[in-house]
């Protein structure tokens, strides 16, 4: 990792900033998301302005920013689902492409996995579009592997997504390593 890569919690004053990388994220990998460009482009700022102050202090669902030399470069949404075991999943995964050798990615990833970790989950999930073979790489080279579960991608049902998790290690298999 380059010491030049931080990672924050959004703050409940970036709303601004959550939309800017949420839009760039759209124009630039717009297969790769569930929202689309116009969605955002659509969106009044105080629906980004409300996310930021939830996503800061909610103990359910987190956006973590990557930043590069101070300039926000990429994000990442960490939640927890609604059922009764309560997955935890990473998505939403995006870094700037003129920054992505520097394993921003992997950053983003494994804080949002922290994060997750420090609010209880034993395992991390993320749904990955069988098509996109860079991120079934990516997420594979993570440690996550196939669960066995699919569907079809909500905005385009031709195509399909797999379900990938990653198991958290506990406080003794960390010591152990």
């Amino acid at each position: 990792m380059s010491p030049s890569l931080t990672v924050r919690r959004i703050a409940a004053d970036q709303g601004a900033v959550f939309r800017e990388l949420r839009t760039a994220s759209l124009r630039e990998a717009p297969y790769a998301f569930g929202a689309t460009l116009e969605d955002a482009l659509s969106a009044d700022a105080a629906s980004f302005d409300a996310a930021a102050v939830d996503r800061a202090v909610s103990l359910t669902v987190a956006t973590f920013i990557l930043y590069t030399e101070g300039h926000p470069a990429g994000l990442i949404e960490a939640h927890f689902d609604d059922s009764a075991a309560r997955r935890a999943f990473v998505c939403e995964l995006w870094v700037a492409p003129a920054v992505r050798h520097l394993r921003g990615g992997e950053l983003l990833v494994d804080t949002a996995g922290s994060w997750l970790a420090s609010e209880g989950a034993m395992e991390v999930y993320a749904w990955v579009a069988d098509a996109n073979r860079n991120a079934m790489r990516f997420y594979e080279a993570l440690g996550f592997g196939p669960t066995g579960e699919h569907r079809r991608v909500q905005r385009a049902p031709e195509q399909a997504e797999s379900l990938l998790v990653r198991h958290v290690p506990t406080t003794s298999q960390v010591f152990q390593q």
